[in-house]
């Protein structure tokens, strides 16, 4: 049996980009994730042991977030992802989305947003 934790636009100012300007002005960076997790005993045992204290999986992300640059969204989503998963055995698969309002592209959008699924496949 498994079930799903989502976290849903967890905040943070970060440096990210290819562009200089980027890094030296920095701007916030929004992070969804969905986690399927294995039950394994803990819902029978009500027990924060068994499953994924997301207090520590927010404090995770904002690890990778807030630290080393990274050029790509799409790499910053896999780190988030990679390290979810190693942190935490019982998530089976980890669905990462960044979004980041305000990407140096020459027109108006709301965001640019990838998704990123580990393990693949």
């Amino acid at each position: 049996m498994t079930y799903t934790i989502r976290m849903k636009n967890c905040a943070f100012f970060a440096r990210h980009g290819l562009l200089d300007a980027e890094e030296t002005l920095g701007q916030r960076f929004y992070v969804d994730a969905t986690l399927e997790v294995d039950a394994q005993t803990a819902l029978v045992d009500d027990s924060i042991a068994d499953t994924v204290d997301y207090g520590i999986a927010f404090s995770e992300i904002e690890r990778i977030v807030t630290g080393k640059r990274r050029f790509l969204i799409e790499a910053l989503a896999q780190d988030v992802a990679v390290a979810l998963c190693n942190r935490f055995p019982s998530i089976l698969r980890a669905e990462i989305t960044v979004r980041k309002p305000n990407a140096p592209v020459p027109g108006v959008l709301d965001y640019v947003e990838v998704t990123v699924v580990w393990p693949y496949g």
